[in-house]
């Protein structure tokens, strides 16, 4: 029954276009003007432009918008501005890490899909191995620390 709506739906699309096609095919207009002819020829392609800026000047920088800190995080995750978090956009900053995980990328995340990732991390810290981790092998399996700016060396 699907296949037939859907057929129905797809010929009715064709006959539109058809329709639309036939009749706006172009047709030349009788009696139009010529074509006006070029008011200067065109530049010489390999002659540099020579301009002289004078008393002009250039837009003012930007400046550094007067955000506190808590407010700078909170319009990282307000992504249309409205000053209003949604769940979607704070759930956002964590697709990337979601898409991740899930190998097969039908936005479903399975226990084999996470035991493939914790498996793969497993033998990744495991430098001898041997199937165990030591307290330095665990060590390596920690968090990154975030990084942070240096202080101005001047």
């Amino acid at each position: 029954m699907r296949q037939a709506v859907l057929g129905v739906l797809a010929g009715l699309a064709m006959a539109g276009i058809g329709i639309f096609w036939w009749q706006g095919r172009a047709a030349v207009e009788t009696g139009a003007p010529p074509p006006l002819a070029p008011a200067s020829p065109s530049p010489d392609p390999e002659e540099l432009p020579v301009t002289d800026p004078g008393d002009m000047q250039g837009p003012k920088p930007p400046e550094v918008s007067p955000l506190t800190r808590e407010e700078q995080r909170f319009f990282r995750y307000d992504r249309n501005r409205d000053r209003v978090i949604t769940r979607n956009e704070m759930l956002s900053t964590r697709s990337d890490g979601f898409r991740a995980l899930d190998k097969d990328g039908n936005n479903l995340l399975t226990f084999e899909e996470w035991a493939v990732t914790t498996v793969d991390r497993f033998e990744g810290a495991d430098a001898d191995g041997d199937g165990k981790l030591t307290p330095r092998e665990f060590a390596t399996t920690a968090p990154k620390p975030a990084k942070t700016k240096p202080a101005c060396k001047c």
